[in-house]
């Protein structure tokens, strides 16, 4: 677990509420504080969708914002996701178990935010509402079910998203926070079944990680998320 995240005043808020935003040194201490995320956070794009959407619907928009929108609203479900664990944790969470989902909640919540700044105001998808209503968060079972599914989910959209990136700058960060998303995966996994983190479901034969179409985790993800997110031009 990264030393800053024990820091007093450095954290990722949470729960009150949860889309509060993290100083921003706490990001750049992450993610590293090269000139190429500086640029990120200072670019704008030209190629968002104008198109407006229907009543309940959330448009992500298309090419390079699309695809940060895309992952602005998968981070918001994760966040939102780990700050109820946290919040309510289930029945005798052991305390490594609770450190290292806090870890996760934290690493989430930077995530989300640094999606929140790096779109322009203007392109930006607004905050989400979950529904967790299939969750029962006083469950071990059900809770790290969910994790796997989210977690499993956020490496796969990342993977499958690569390719749809034109901006060299948002590859190189998608890339770092991809990366962090595994570990996660990994963990989740090995809780739920020891041994699992690499298992055949998620790499190949080749060694190589699952990725799949923005379709196909907005399908996944829907059941989670009370408004109906159409990513039909994501990177188009």
């Amino acid at each position: 677990m990264s030393n800053f995240l024990k820091k007093e005043g450095e954290e990722a808020e949470l729960t009150t509420p949860l889309h509060a935003p993290i100083k921003r040194r706490s990001f750049f201490m992450y993610a590293g504080a090269t000139a190429g995320a500086t640029a990120l956070l200072l670019s704008g794009c030209d190629d968002d969708d104008d198109e407006t959407p229907a009543a309940g619907t959330v448009s992500l928009g298309s090419g390079d914002i699309g695809v940060l929108n895309y992952a602005y609203a998968l981070e918001q479900l994760e966040a939102a996701f780990y700050a109820q664990v946290i919040a309510t944790p289930y029945a005798s969470m052991p305390a490594d178990e609770m450190t290292a989902l806090t870890a996760i909640a934290k690493h989430e919540a930077i995530h989300r935010d640094f999606f929140k700044a790096a779109i322009p105001a203007a392109s930006r998808i607004p905050d989400l509402n979950p529904d967790f209503s299939s969750i029962n968060f006083a469950s071990r079972d059900s809770v790290l079910g969910a994790a796997k599914t989210f977690e499993d989910l956020g490496v796969a959209a990342y993977n499958g998203a690569g390719r749809l990136i034109q901006n060299p700058t948002y590859l190189l960060l998608a890339g770092k926070i991809v990366s962090v998303e595994a570990r996660h995966a990994a963990y989740i996994r090995d809780l739920v079944q020891p041994g699992s983190f690499s298992a055949s479901d998620v790499v190949d034969a080749n060694g190589l990680d699952q990725a799949l179409s923005v379709a196909a985790v907005l399908g996944a993800a829907q059941k989670y998320i009370k408004e109906t997110i159409n990513g039909d031009n994501v990177g188009k």
